[in-house]
């Protein structure tokens, strides 16, 4: 934890990490939250002033694929600050102390900071049998989860176990494994699916959380609206391919060399919600559907069982259809062009004629040069 009296920007520079480096990493958490530009100064005087908020990470049906997402972030001023940012009381990865000795830090934590802290959970809850089939340190998963986040300042929800049940979930779910929403009714959540999170997305949330003192705007699913309120197929790179007709047909066929649409192979842009073509992965380098793999669709509600099989082409979507070759598009698009051209030619006969039969009107008669414009 921090000394006492120590403010986040102390710390930061104790560890070497200089004021531009944390004014570029506040920059990118406001293009993050798809804040305006003016929020920046705010951004950088309350993280700078801001106290370490104590965090408790707990894992439950999981394959700790959130954990690994945000802890192998390669982008040095995300991770630098994450590690500052946070008093990371519990977190079975990354925690020193074990046994006995880890549980009493969780206990303290839930004893001591009561309404203070914050906790992210990862991996799906179950319920079967008394929830027997996850337990930690002789708990079951849903014990642990009723009494720590329900006794925290908020939850998150990192990964599709976490919210809604994920893969753990899918059918036939012989654990009757949930989301932590469904689990403990009632909290103060924030939801973070995907398989896994995207780190960017999960440090905007806690950074709008001590900037502003509350979580951001969320949708119906408790999801933050500037990570999911945009259809993926609406911020595609491969957008203008679809629209224009070119369409992978196989995999590595030419259109596939070429980055063309991957509709037909089964992305479900088209349905999904996600920030993936703008915040992306790797230091903002890829995500899958530039790499050449379509959108499975990770973030939507039990994306499992509703989005699979994951290469069976979507029902039909708005726009052209998809069975519409390029160059038929094409010549749809030429005769429009053409038929507006011959629609404003029908117009301006019709225009002139009714002001030849009608005579010129009086402002016309005062200019003639008008008249002649016309």
């Amino acid at each position: 934890m921090l000394p006492e009296g120590q403010s986040l920007s102390g710390a930061l520079k104790a560890r070497g990490v200089s004021r531009r480096r944390f004014v570029e990493f506040c920059s990118f958490m406001v293009a993050t939250l798809a804040l305006p530009d003016r929020f920046l100064g705010q951004v950088v005087e309350a993280l700078g002033k801001a106290r370490k908020p104590v965090l408790v990470w707990l894992q439950f049906q999981d394959c700790a694929g959130n954990s690994e997402s945000i802890l192998r972030a390669s982008h040095p001023t995300v991770l630098e600050v994450v590690l500052d940012l946070l008093s990371w009381e519990y977190h079975e990865i990354i925690m020193a102390g074990a046994g006995k000795q880890a549980e009493a830090a969780l206990e303290r934590v839930v004893k001591e900071e009561k309404g203070k802290y914050l906790v992210v959970v990862e991996g799906a809850i179950p319920l079967a049998d008394g929830g027997v089939y996850c337990t930690v340190a002789g708990r079951t998963a849903i014990d642990l989860a009723r009494e720590v986040c329900g006794n925290a300042a908020a939850s998150i929800a990192v990964g599709a176990c976490a919210w809604d049940g994920g893969l753990v979930a899918a059918k036939p779910n012989p654990t009757g494994a949930v989301g932590l929403e469904e689990a403990v009714p009632g909290i103060t959540i924030i939801n973070m699916p995907g398989c896994p999170q995207n780190p960017a997305n999960t440090v905007a949330v806690l950074v709008h959380y001590l900037t502003f003192g509350e979580l951001p705007a969320t949708d119906q699913y408790h999801r933050p609206l500037f990570a999911y309120g945009r259809l993926i197929h609406d911020q595609c790179e491969r957008r203008a391919h679809y629209d224009a007709g070119r369409y992978v047909e196989e995999w590595g066929d030419e259109g596939h060399r070429r980055g063309w649409c991957l509709y037909k192979m089964g992305c479900k842009g088209p349905q999904a919600t996600f920030n993936c073509p703008n915040v992306r992965w790797n230091d903002q380098t890829s995500w899958p559907v530039k790499a050449g793999h379509g959108c499975l669709a990770c973030a939507s509600h039990r994306f499992w069982d509703t989005k699979s099989p994951f290469y069976e082409r979507l029902p039909q979507v708005p726009g052209f259809g998809v069975d519409v070759p390029a160059g038929e598009i094409g010549l749809v698009l030429t005769g429009a062009v053409a038929g507006a051209t011959i629609l404003h030619g029908i117009a301006s006969a019709v225009r002139d004629r009714a002001r030849g039969e009608t005579g010129p009107t009086e402002e016309q008669k005062t200019n003639p040069s008008d008249s002649a414009k016309a």
